[in-house]
């Protein structure tokens, strides 16, 4: 398990990317990947207040309550979002100071949604759908926007493609090249859906379990399809009445929104947003992305959408037995049976 002494992103560059580029092999292609834990929690409490943000003009998304705190949260997060972004702009100057701008892919993305209850850790479009510019000179027509669905994997193969190296057919991803440089509709031919899952983040079941809350889903441009394996389990971990070493809910991260909820779940007027969060999930779940952008409204007991349920399930179905997953054929994997590797050990009962 893990690695031994070579990272598998490459060499660490404590000084950062400046570093980077002074120690670099002249004349080499290079590759360098800027991982900031901006916009990371934990946050400074009122930081983006502090900074002049009005949050009183914060958008809270339909699954939390619309108060001062959960907005202030938000703030918080959006100001170590603007703290990532003078990253990346520093990092875009130096490469025009040295002349490879428009020589370099560059690639803005995350690696999961917003750190806020029923976001991060889940498949709906707050915990799953994360940013994706892409910029490279002239190459790429500049201010054009995809409706693709694309995946997180398809960049690999999409930079190996770029540079001129065979893809492995062992990649599920699948490239982006013709999206990217034909700036055209064209290249949204076979991005028509895209596959996620989750399995453990962080263990929260009821101590001494391991167990993870496994779940796929498949999203088209107009529906989402959640197949929860284990519905008996907790999504977000077990309740404040369980013990836990690292406290309940323990796949949330900590917050003050996360906070509000848990301290005001008896309102009934909060109640609603306790539940869409924390409380137990059906094995099927639909939403409409396009009238229904936050997933309030499960339509998978909808008669009305029971041919659409069924197709999306058996895609979903189909193509996760062509990629031999475990919780979909018996092949003798067991996912919850995974050493956990974390900064902190878990307390496991006697």
């Amino acid at each position: 398990g893990g690695y031994d002494s070579i990272h598998p992103a490459g060499k660490v560059f404590n000084e950062g990317f400046e570093q980077f580029l002074k120690e670099r092999p002249e004349n080499q292609p290079f590759c360098f990947w800027l991982g900031a834990s901006d916009p990371h929690r934990p946050y400074e409490e009122g930081s983006g207040k502090s900074a002049g943000m009005d949050i009183d003009e914060v958008d809270v998304p339909g699954f939390l309550p619309d108060n001062e705190t959960i907005r202030s949260d938000i703030a918080d997060y959006y100001f170590e979002v603007e703290r990532f972004d003078s990253d990346v702009a520093r990092a875009i100057h130096l490469l025009d100071s040295i002349g490879e701008l428009d020589n370099t892919i560059i690639v803005v993305t995350g690696d999961n949604g917003l750190p806020f209850p029923r976001c991060k850790g889940n498949l709906y479009e707050s915990g799953v759908h994360v940013p994706l510019v892409v910029a490279w000179g002239n190459q790429i027509q500049k201010n054009t926007t995809s409706d693709a669905l694309v995946s997180l994997t398809d960049l690999a193969p999409t930079f190996l493609e770029l540079a001129g190296v065979k893809v492995p057919e062992i990649m599920t991803g699948k490239s982006l090249k013709n999206i990217l440089l034909k700036n055209t509709k064209a290249g949204v031919e076979g991005f028509d859906h895209v596959l996620f899952g989750r399995e453990r983040h962080t263990p929260a079941q009821l101590v001494p379990s391991m167990d993870g809350y496994p779940s796929r889903a498949i999203r088209t441009k107009k529906f989402l399809y959640i197949r929860n394996l284990e519905p008996d389990r907790w999504p977000a971990g077990v309740p404040e009445n369980a013990t836990h070493p690292i406290g309940f809910f323990a796949d949330c991260d900590g917050s003050p929104s996360k906070s509000f909820l848990i301290e005001n779940k008896d309102n009934p007027t909060i109640r609603s947003y306790y539940d869409l969060c924390f409380a137990k999930r059906p094995a099927e779940e639909l939403y409409n992305v396009e009238s229904d952008p936050w997933q309030l409204t499960n339509l998978a007991n909808n008669a009305l959408y029971a041919a659409v349920k069924d197709s999306l399930w058996q895609l979903l179905n189909e193509e996760l037995r062509s990629t031999n997953d475990p919780r979909i054929v018996n092949n003798g994997v067991n996912f919850d049976a995974y050493p956990y590797r974390s900064g902190y050990e878990l307390n496991k009962a006697e």
